[in-house]
């Protein structure tokens, strides 16, 4: 059965303000990579069909880290499916690594809320690895989020 997590937090930002985040490649090297990770994107092309190359990489203190693709790196493609300006945006992510616990396509659809109190941020991710814990995509994804609202609040 294919793995799948979702994680959800009110982000004190206007849609527009959230969106944007995502749809920048400099914005996102500074809140994607979850926890200490730092991210640096290769290439990036915001539209439905375009996509982005993107590299995670682990903390050299974190000693008992091997990342997916080398070293302390996680590298990924992400192919955008599609872009619902201010709504929705579905990603097939597909991680450079020759390990087969980590390969194939995983679908990470983020959705775009107003709130009261500024706008929910809900992260789906299906298809997700079975190499991955869904516990570990959820701790991530949780980091992520708290980036994203110290990013844009």
């Amino acid at each position: 059965m294919p793995q799948t997590t979702k994680n959800s937090r009110i982000i004190h930002a206007t849609i527009e303000k959230v969106f944007e985040a995502f749809s920048n490649a400099k914005a996102l090297e500074a809140w994607l990579a979850p926890n200490d990770m730092v991210g640096k994107v290769h290439n990036f092309n915001f539209r439905a069909g375009g996509g982005y190359t993107m590299s995670l990489f682990y903390p050299e203190s974190e000693v008992n880290v091997k990342g997916k693709t080398a070293g302390k790196e996680d590298k990924f493609s992400s192919r955008y499916i599609e872009i619902i300006p201010n709504k929705k945006i579905v990603e097939a992510v597909n991680f450079e690594t020759n390990e087969a616990d980590f390969a194939g396509e995983m679908i990470m659809e983020v959705t775009f809320a107003l709130h009261q109190d500024g706008t929910e941020v809900t992260f789906h991710f299906k298809n997700i690895p079975r190499g991955i814990k869904p516990e570990d995509n959820e701790a991530g994804t949780i980091s992520t989020l708290e980036k994203l609202a110290a990013f844009v609040e």
